[in-house]
């Protein structure tokens, strides 16, 4: 993981860095089970240490909560008035930012398996530290948005390609030559590449499209995708061209192929002999303090000491030997996280819902629980409980709406149809939801 320099505290530690309704480590946001404090880690990664003092202060300064965000960060739920007190620890345990302006740009997705994985095209990790460096030491990168996101796709089999960023890169090779294709508001899974530059120039690519993005965008043109429908991508490109030190290479509409689904649960070879990851699941992506104590412990005694979360908010046990794994998993289990991609629920996710979110229209945590208890097979499922869609940040194969307390409209994905896809039925219950999607499941895998 990058060095990180403690940031001097804010005057006030309830007072925002900069104006965000984002909770952030130094940002502490209010929601109806106490205040919300976000712990963004680098590339997912967090060593046993760091866990641990996230579940020490989730025990003492909150009701020891805490959430695998679906980009790969922790947060810590039902805060009370000891902010300082909470958010010291996390200080000393290097998990800030370099200096409290940089706190909401340290946005940059990894895979999971980013070093590890057996079919990489590129270990991100050199070049995923020094643009992370560059975020956090740059003034001006300050004035981003705390939304604004990138992606770096090294090739590996195991990596979400579905979530949108303002700016992805996805390791290539051309003629021989390692490059980095790149897009802008988009993802790899669905969007065409716009160029590419040599692997080199990755770092430069990523400085100059942030820079150029800042020199255009309005402060109402948040993300990429506002200041692309006044300036066109090709324009974009164009004149990002003007700024790099090489020219841009054209791909030809290149687009990532897409990963195997599930590679983050269960255990699967790494690229080096005799070594293995695991992937857990913690049910509808929560941890209580003691299941991220235990997950430390596990790592200081059979892995290398980190844990790496991920974009399906569940984490990955790096480095584990081959021979260890059974012990591992049925330690897991032992903790209440799923190791069986089997397992029904270990495919749900669902918002934090009525139960601590005033715009929840339903319980959405409890209801999911129901639905995975009711379903015969595992299906990808996500229940929202209102049109943000705050627990996932791609569209599901299913999505369902609530309406009301246990009431759901059913979406059903669809590659031209926006948002969460094609309205199927209205006003489901928890049950009707079960038999129908089980009725669907057959009717698309049965002769």
């Amino acid at each position: 993981m990058p060095a990180v320099n403690t940031p001097s505290f804010p005057e006030s530690p309830k007072t925002a860095v900069r104006p965000s309704a984002c909770p952030g480590l130094l940002r502490i946001v209010d929601a109806m089970d106490g205040g919300i404090c976000r712990v963004k880690l680098a590339g997912g990664s967090i060593t046993a240490a760091q866990a641990q003092a996230v579940a020490d202060v989730a025990q003492r300064y909150g009701r020891g909560v805490i959430e695998a965000t679906n980009r790969g960060n922790l947060q810590i739920r039902g805060v009370g008035a000891q902010h300082r007190e909470l958010i010291e620890p996390l200080l000393a345990a290097g998990l800030g930012p370099a200096t409290a302006a940089s706190d909401d740009v340290r946005n940059l997705m990894l895979s999971p398996s980013a070093g590890i994985d057996p079919n990489r095209r590129l270990d991100t990790w050199p070049l995923a530290r020094r643009i992370l460096a560059s975020l956090e030491q740059t003034p001006r990168f300050s004035e981003l948005s705390a939304k604004f996101a990138v992606q770096l796709d090294g090739g590996e089999t195991l990596a979400m390609l579905e979530h949108p960023h303002d700016l992805w890169l996805s390791a290539i090779e051309l003629e021989g030559q390692a490059c980095l294709a790149f897009g802008l508001a988009g993802c790899p899974a669905h969007n065409p590449a716009l160029a590419a530059v040599p692997e080199a120039q990755g770092h430069e690519l990523v400085m100059a499209v942030l820079t150029l993005f800042l020199d255009l965008a309005r402060p109402d043109q948040a993300r990429m995708r506002h200041l692309l429908k006044e300036v066109p991508a090709q324009q974009f490109v164009q004149r990002l061209a003007e700024r790099l030190s090489v020219p841009l290479i054209p791909v030809a509409h290149w687009q990532r192929e897409s990963s195997a689904s599930a590679l983050h649960i269960g255990t699967y070879p790494q690229r080096e002999a005799g070594q293995v990851y695991i992937g857990a699941v913690p049910p509808l992506g929560r941890l209580d303090a003691s299941m991220l104590s235990g997950l430390a412990q596990l790592v200081t005694t059979y892995g290398d000491g980190t844990l790496r979360f991920t974009p399906w908010q569940s984490v990955l046990l790096p480095n584990l030997r081959a021979e260890d794994a059974l012990a591992v998993t049925q330690e897991l289990q032992a903790l209440g996280l799923m190791c069986d991609a089997a397992q029904p629920l270990a495919h749900l996710i669902a918002c934090t819902g009525s139960s601590a979110c005033v715009k929840g229209l339903a319980d959405t945590k409890q209801d999911a629980l129901q639905l995975a208890s009711q379903l015969t097979r595992p299906l990808s499922v996500h229940l929202s409980g209102c049109g943000r869609s705050c627990a996932a940040a791609h569209v599901a194969p299913v999505t369902l709406l609530a309406v009301a307390p246990g009431h759901y409209d059913l979406y059903l994905r669809h590659a031209e149809q926006p948002g969460f896809g094609v309205l199927h039925e209205r006003n489901l219950t928890i049950e009707a939801v079960s038999a129908l999607l089980d009725a669907h499941q057959r009717s698309n895998t049965d002769d």
